[in-house]
């Protein structure tokens, strides 16, 4: 064995033994909840170019800073399917098809949804904090950002990619994730991009509270019976 393949082993074994089991017993079958949330972002981006959809969809899942905190938090679920205007439709349905895939074969559907929403969630109220406090401040953010329509699923990817990495010891992956986030930001200075660092924080602090119960599952399943440690 090579040595990019005994790393890639090492990389990502537990995340494939994870995954391979539910795809094995029910193929294409295995991650219905990816699948239609492709659906719907699809079908979302159609009506959104349309006349009569453009404001029914802004309306429905378009979160912007300026709006009542209410509001906005009923929006939220929503807008992790509507794709950004200013990006290909096609990266969108990617990241959701991928990393919600893997998710949801490696978590489970109820558990990838909250982790989605927590990320997300977690960038939407960093902007209303971050307009707030202003550009002034080393995390503010100008006044005129609350006017920014805030939707897709980039926040979402990026929090599951980093809570997968983490869960199933993917660390370079992990890394290689959060440096990419932070060099976007510091090339790039827009909302979309902190919101991103923001909701790596809040999956960072979700992944430390959850360690200790991890590590435990972990050691239990490596002693039971003497066999090599299996990956949860």
């Amino acid at each position: 064995m090579t040595t990019l393949a005994r790393w890639a082993r090492a990389e990502w074994g537990a995340l494939y033994t994870a995954m391979r089991g539910p795809l094995a017993e029910r193929r294409w079958r295995a991650a219905p909840m990816a699948v239609t949330a492709v659906c719907l972002t699809a079908v979302l981006h159609v009506v959104h170019h349309q006349a009569w959809g453009y404001r029914l969809v802004r309306d429905a899942g378009g979160v912007r800073a300026e709006d009542p905190l209410w509001l906005a938090l009923l929006r939220t679920p929503l807008s992790l399917f509507v794709p950004a205007l200013d990006l290909p439709v096609w990266g969108a349905l990617a990241q959701i098809l991928l990393v919600f895939g893997i998710a949801e074969l490696c978590l489970g559907r109820w558990r990838t949804l909250a982790l989605a929403y927590v990320a997300t969630l977690a960038g939407t109220l960093y902007a209303r904090l971050a307009i707030w406090l202003g550009p002034g401040a080393p995390v503010g953010l100008p006044a005129s950002d609350a006017r920014v329509v805030d939707s897709g699923p980039s926040a979402a990817v990026v929090g599951l990619a980093v809570f997968l990495g983490w869960r199933h010891r993917a660390y370079v992956t992990t890394s290689l994730v959060i440096v990419a986030m932070v060099v976007e930001v510091a090339l790039k200075e827009n909302l979309a991009g902190k919101e991103h660092l923001a909701a790596i924080g809040a999956v960072l602090v979700l992944c430390a509270a959850c360690e200790p119960r991890h590590r435990r599952s972990r050691d239990r399943a490596g002693s039971g019976s003497g066999a090599p440690p299996i990956q949860s």
